[in-house]
């Protein structure tokens, strides 16, 4: 069982050199001064246990990882949050969930064993899939969020089927699971291990009936949660996991995967989502298969790859003025540099600042149009 220590110890806590170069860089307290990493990890190394586990400010951390690019110290704050936070919600402390709540309700459903679903109703006749492959695809939450966020206009169902049409283009028809469920990453790092472990219990078992090789997904938190943390909590899957911009980038070398192009040029910048980013180092993959299609002209932000600003929100917990100021900023970056499109690798990404752009008293700098990189790409195939 973790406790404070032992979070201190597995995240190389007790390092810190109490510098403040993390709170200078965190995105949360450049707006808000309540908020500081070094008081957070003072408040652990020299306070008491109970006023860290019932401090608010605990769920504000974005775990962008931001900090860790600054740390001289090489300490795992996000790492070091989730492990705290686990501990306050074993005594019923937890953050402030989003959209009352629902979509957690909706993670904790999914744990129940005889739940039925229609996982595959999303799947249109021109997509093919197969019962034996040597590919799987976990689709994720991508077929829940569009019922959710109907004001939003999303067709985040989008990405699961340019995610089949990609690899179907590429002779691929892989395995989609008719009873795949939630990865559990939001439960995870929100403190919930016992549910978190019942969706990974869950999904292995699922995963291993299928024989197959590989997992594709098409989320960052999926591939992280599936990657690194379920060998960690439940065991090892079997199989490599590959994030479909990885999967894309190989094919491009052996001129698999071809284009049409545009014949206006087409303006796109690119959001660096924070799980695919600096968390698994997967900067220029996607990079590489947007220059691939030509007439697309690729702006950087100023901040980008390693520097790159998180969407604002974090596992649909604390998104308050903060995390809207942070997503107008970040649209406003995207905006500035002439782009026509913002290009995304996750779907909270786009969920996070659409819902930025939703309010009506938002200027007309911080809007831009956005779409997915497996849309940009399925519906550019020769």
């Amino acid at each position: 069982m973790t406790t404070i220590v032992d979070a201190i110890k597995r995240t190389k806590t007790y390092y810190c050199l109490d510098c403040g170069k993390c709170t200078s860089i965190c995105p949360i307290a450049l707006r808000n001064p309540d908020y500081s990493p070094r008081r957070v990890i003072g408040r652990a190394l020299h306070g008491s246990s109970e006023d860290l586990l019932k401090n608010n400010l605990l769920w504000e951390c974005l775990t962008c990882r931001m900090c860790n690019e600054r740390c001289p110290s090489d300490v795992y704050y996000s790492e070091f949050i989730r492990y705290v936070r686990i501990e306050a919600s074993k005594i019923g402390h937890l953050g402030e969930c989003s959209h009352s709540g629902a979509l957690q309700s909706l993670m904790r459903i999914m744990t129940k064993p005889d739940l039925k679903q229609n996982r595959l109703k999303w799947i249109s006749k021109n997509l093919k899939y197969s019962n034996k492959s040597e590919y799987l695809y976990f689709v994720g939450c991508l077929p829940y969020f569009d019922a959710f966020f109907t004001d939003l206009d999303l067709n985040t169902i989008s990405i699961a089927k340019s995610t089949v049409k990609l690899l179907n283009y590429l002779g691929i028809e892989p395995v989609i699971m008719e009873n795949e469920r939630c990865c559990g990453h939001d439960l995870l790092w929100t403190g919930d291990v016992e549910n978190f472990k019942r969706l990974a219990e869950h999904n292995m078992r699922e995963i291993q009936k299928t024989n197959c090789k590989k997992i594709i997904v098409s989320c960052p938190e999926c591939y992280t949660t599936l990657k690194v943390d379920y060998p960690k909590y439940v065991g090892d899957l079997g199989m490599e996991v590959i994030h479909i911009s990885e999967f894309l980038a190989e094919n491009l070398s052996d001129n698999k995967l071809k284009f049409k192009k545009f014949r206006k040029q087409l303006k796109i910048t690119y959001q660096d989502p924070c799980r695919l980013g600096r968390y698994s180092g997967i900067y220029e993959q996607p990079r590489d298969i947007m220059k691939a299609i030509e007439g697309v002209q690729l702006i950087e932000m100023q901040r980008s790859r390693q520097s790159a600003i998180c969407c604002g929100t974090s596992a649909w917990t604390n998104c308050n003025s903060v995390s809207k100021q942070i997503q107008i900023d970040r649209l406003k970056e995207a905006k500035s540099t002439g782009a026509d499109i913002l290009i995304t690798t996750c779907p909270k990404c786009q969920i996070h600042f659409k819902c930025a752009m939703n309010d009506d008293n938002i200027s007309d700098d911080a809007k831009i149009k956005i779409t997915d990189l497996t849309n940009l790409a399925a519906n550019r195939l020769k």
